[in-house]
């Protein structure tokens, strides 16, 4: 997979804390960044949002506002897991 760059601005302070914690850990900026960013987008694969519209990447704009539509009215209990069941295969 190719590595490529990528530049954001941030707060000076917000770089200092990065800086201060990387070295302390003795870890790059980058390592720090990166590590940070992509327990970050786990965590919000793990959001039901993302879980119930991550497949519908083919649908059209209208399809897409339908399913969309459908999921704004759930509320939190409506997206609670109420049972599990384990299957071994």
């Amino acid at each position: 997979m190719a590595v490529k760059a990528v530049n954001f601005k941030m707060e000076e302070a917000d770089i200092q804390d990065i800086k201060h914690v990387a070295a302390i850990f003795n870890l790059t900026m980058t390592d720090l960044i990166k590590q940070g960013v992509m327990e970050y987008v786990e965590k919000l694969k793990q959001d039901p949002f993302y879980r119930l519209t991550a497949n519908i990447q083919d649908a059209d704009e209208e399809e897409s506002a339908e399913v969309l539509a459908e999921i704004e009215k759930l509320s939190d209990d409506d997206l609670t897991i109420s049972s599990t069941k384990e299957f071994t295969l």
